[in-house]
């Protein structure tokens, strides 16, 4: 449901990436690889924190020129999954994105649904807040933006809005935070889209988030087929999907890669009070594509995991099952 950019006009990701790299040129690369290191290594802690981990204007520019791109890819997919099931028509009208930083969420949320809408990015960090301001500036769909210094814990009030974000940010809490969190944006929102890290304790923290978006009355909207429980055995496995990012040259430098592209793997749940119709099931891993048959990885609107074998005798179906990716809907629409 990403809305297709005009003859001749760039599109947010384009755009993004153009102004990230323009922030770049005044700063050393040696300094920007740097922080990017450290404070990578900060957000691998086990150890949640209290103060703002982004501390001054290069910390925040080396970090979005690293990080935003990513955050953008991933909220950008779990955005399109939930667009996919709403009802037909329906746009957020408001957009409040917790925990928002420099607002890589608000540029998905942009590229998601075209036009200007009140949108508000809460955060504790100034810098990244005023760096935010910034970049936006050069998006016409934010340009009335509200950027606001925020405690993100017990002190968190939200006005009521269509959607709420929360991106990359549960890590950075801790259990009783992170409730917080969850349950004053269920109070707030209609809509709330929540992504973590691609990891155990990634998906860990999602599912439960999706628990309390759940007793708070929640429809589950993507990526589970269901708002029952998760069907994964804790411990033995986790869901998780991928998102293709474009490598700027500060990628490169400090990954020690080549390649003009990383995958950024990232945990999501979509939740809403709206009346919405989840995909009947959904491709939790990699198709395996084999001489004349694909095997497909299903989540399943019946609560199970199932691997389903499509073949040519399938036709039409066939050809899908061999254009799906990890994380579509199944069928297609």
């Amino acid at each position: 449901m990403n809305h297709p950019a005009a003859p001749g006009s760039v599109s947010p990701a384009e755009q993004l990436r153009a102004t990230l790299d323009r922030l770049l040129d005044g700063l050393p690369p040696k300094q920007a690889a740097g922080a990017v290191q450290r404070l990578i290594a900060n957000y691998r802690g086990a150890t949640p924190t209290d103060a703002p981990i982004l501390r001054d204007r290069a910390d925040v520019v080396a970090y979005a020129a690293y990080r935003m791109p990513a955050t953008f890819e991933a909220v950008r997919s779990a955005l399109a999954a939930f667009a996919d099931v709403v009802p037909e028509g329906w746009v957020p009208g408001s957009h409040v994105d917790v925990g928002g930083g420099t607002g890589a969420a608000t540029w998905a949320v942009t590229d998601t649904w075209a036009g200007v809408r009140p949108v508000t990015v809460l955060d504790w960090a100034e810098p990244a807040l005023a760096l935010g301001r910034e970049i936006a500036a050069a998006n016409p769909e934010l340009r009335d933006a509200v950027w606001q210094r925020s405690r993100i814990g017990a002190a968190l009030t939200i006005e009521s809005t269509d959607l709420v974000t929360v991106s990359y940010v549960l890590n950075e809490l801790d259990e009783a935070d992170r409730a917080t969190l969850v349950d004053t944006a269920a109070a707030a929102a209609r809509a709330v889209v929540i992504v973590e890290a691609g990891t155990p304790a990634g998906y860990a923290r999602i599912i439960e988030a999706r628990d309390r978006l759940t007793a708070a009355g929640f429809r589950i909207a993507a990526p589970c087929p269901h708002s029952a429980g998760c069907p994964i055995v804790p411990g033995a496995d986790w869901c998780h999907f991928s998102a293709r990012v474009s490598r700027s040259s500060l990628h490169r430098q400090v990954k020690g890669g080549s390649l003009a592209y990383e995958d950024e793997k990232f945990s999501y749940v979509a939740a809403t009070r709206l009346p919405v119709t989840p995909a009947p099931a959904r491709v939790v891993r990699r198709p395996q594509i084999r001489k004349g048959q694909v095997l497909l990885d299903l989540c399943e609107a019946d609560e199970q995991l199932r691997r389903t074998t499509v073949t040519k005798r399938h036709g039409d179906l066939y050809r899908a099952a061999r254009d799906a990716d990890w994380g579509d809907a199944w069928p297609p629409r």
